[in-house]
């Protein structure tokens, strides 16, 4: 019975042992099919040398020699032993091959991701480029005090629908950052005062286009600094007044309010409300709001213009910052937006004198009266710096091709402001060397040139040993609208960034705002 048992231990271990070697032999052929390996893989047969000599050796003592019941059972856990390090190995090797396999889908991904942003960028920039074009020569035909009445009304409709295009193209843009962005939530530092200001003057700009009165009011809030996504935060709350003004027929109010509803030691539940006195949203359709191209009636199209792509953004952008909105409509009322979010205190003090002030602000103290959103409320002559004339200021405009240049060069005509063009970055850099301090007022920069782009030629002028190197405004006027191409001229030193199509009214107000801030840091206007 013991030999029994003794010599079906020895045999069964060589069975197994026998299995353990096509494991072995399969395991080799696998590994050098992965990659090329240059004779290398020889290696991998060393293992299978070895078990086969074990087999012949397990072979011998079953044949030729007498084993007792310790050797069976060396023999047998040997190919045990085998058999378990085989099948680890298979799955070690399993694991890191998925890893790669997963790593190498990411990259994949990330390719992708690369390739479409860069394709869109490319088509952004082939897009606004003939738009711009198309606005720019319709704006300066317009102009024209002689035209027939039936040739000004084909030109309007040409602007309306060009500015319509080029909205939806903005829009898919936006889109489309939010999807590549995912739940991606930048955190740096921002001020809040700086980033509302930026948005009212462009609210503030399109309202006064339309006739509507935009009413604004921040509380004590906004003068502190927070840590979080300034520019998804901005682009959320855009999309929202935008659609307000949109779909706000004149002589309507767009009303924007931001204050604070909780405050504690790491951050702060600020609430934003945009209200307007529009045309409203059925109560049925208030479900459907924050879907992607969703339009509550497809006439709106028509009158009013939009994609149905605005408030889904917003909406995404909102719950990717760990916020909520909230909507309040009556039809042919008007319509409330409410956005909760919480934002991380950095820093900042509150200033004394908005400190003061009512916590909405809808009451101003007098010393507030040099605030900036607080001064573009008031009148002309009451405000502390009054924006300058564009007349008789000199523009350098920084722009390869030609039909652009003379577009931006008969648009500043009209306002009798002069210009001087440089064909490329580097021309423009040897433009201000070679011109007294002070000459140029302000230099409208092209991003994507031959020879020197407008960021290297910012770099050098800025780093130029003259006063006015610092302080003379530089502003992109370029088809490279990406948040990338916006912080990268940031980056260089550029004092704002306008994307082409730019509207003429909003090329003159941005020129007139730098020239006033330039003039006062020279000493004076």
């Amino acid at each position: 019975m013991i030999n029994w048992i003794i010599y079906s231990l020895v045999y069964l271990g060589s069975l197994l042992m026998v299995y353990n070697i096509c494991g072995f032999v399969r395991y080799a052929r696998r590994i050098s099919s992965l990659k090329n390996w240059g004779g290398k893989n020889r290696i991998l047969n060393i293992p299978i040398v070895l078990l086969v000599l074990f087999l012949l050796g397990y072979l011998a003592v079953g044949l030729f020699g007498e084993p007792d019941l310790v050797i069976a059972g060396i023999l047998f856990g040997g190919s045990i032993f085998v058999f378990v390090m085989y099948r680890m190995l298979n799955g070690i090797t399993d694991r890191i091959l998925e890893n790669e396999k997963v790593e190498a889908q990411l990259i994949a991904v990330e390719e992708v991701s690369r390739a479409k942003s860069a394709f869109l960028a490319s088509m952004s920039h082939e897009m606004r480029t003939p738009m711009n074009m198309i606005l720019g020569l319709d704006t300066l035909a317009l102009k024209n005090p002689d035209l027939p009445d039936e040739t000004r009304d084909q030109l309007v409709k040409i602007g309306l629908s060009a500015r319509h295009l080029a909205e939806l193209i903005e829009n898919i843009l936006i889109f489309q950052q939010e999807e590549d962005d995912g739940n991606v939530v930048k955190e740096e530092r921002f001020s809040l005062k700086e980033t509302l200001d930026e948005i009212c003057d462009q609210i503030s700009f399109l309202c006064e286009q339309k006739g509507l009165d935009f009413q604004f009011s921040f509380s004590k809030c906004a003068n502190r600094d927070y840590s979080g996504d300034k520019i998804a935060l901005k682009r959320a709350l855009m999309c929202i007044l935008d659609n307000a003004v949109k779909f706000t027929d004149a002589p309507g109010t767009v009303r924007f309010c931001v204050m604070y509803e909780q405050e504690r030691e790491a951050y702060t539940r600020v609430r934003f409300v945009i209200a307007d006195t529009g045309i409203g949203i059925d109560e049925e359709f208030l479900s459907k709001i924050f879907q992607p191209l969703t339009q509550e009636d497809q006439s709106f199209t028509n009158r009013f213009g939009g994609s149905g792509i605005g408030l889904s953004a917003a909406n995404s952008i909102v719950k990717r910052m760990g916020g909520t909105i909230e909507v309040e409509s009556r039809k042919g009322e008007g319509s409330t937006f409410t956005v909760r979010l919480p934002l991380l205190t950095v820093g900042g003090d509150v200033c004394a004198s908005c400190a003061g002030c009512a916590p909405d602000q809808s009451e101003m103290c007098a010393s507030c009266a040099g605030c900036r959103h607080v001064r573009d409320t008031l009148p002309q002559e009451q405000r502390t710096l009054p924006p300058v004339s564009l007349a008789g200021k000199r523009i350098l405009i920084v722009e390869d091709m030609d039909i652009n240049a003379e577009i931006v060069a008969d648009l500043l005509d009209l306002e009798d402001a002069e210009s001087e063009r440089a064909e490329n970055g580097l021309e423009a850099v040897n433009k201000v060397k070679a011109s007294a301090p002070w000459y140029y007022d302000a230099i409208l920069m092209d991003l994507r040139m031959p020879v020197m782009d407008g960021l290297e030629a910012t770099r050098r002028i800025r780093a130029l040993p003259r006063p006015d190197a610092a302080t003379i405004p530089i502003i992109a006027l370029t088809a490279n609208a990406f948040q990338s191409d916006i912080d990268a001229t940031r980056s260089v030193g550029m004092n704002a960034h306008l994307a082409k199509p730019a509207d003429a009214e909003i090329l003159y107000a941005t020129l007139r705002e730098w020239i006033t801030i330039s003039r006062e840091q020279k000493g004076g206007l």
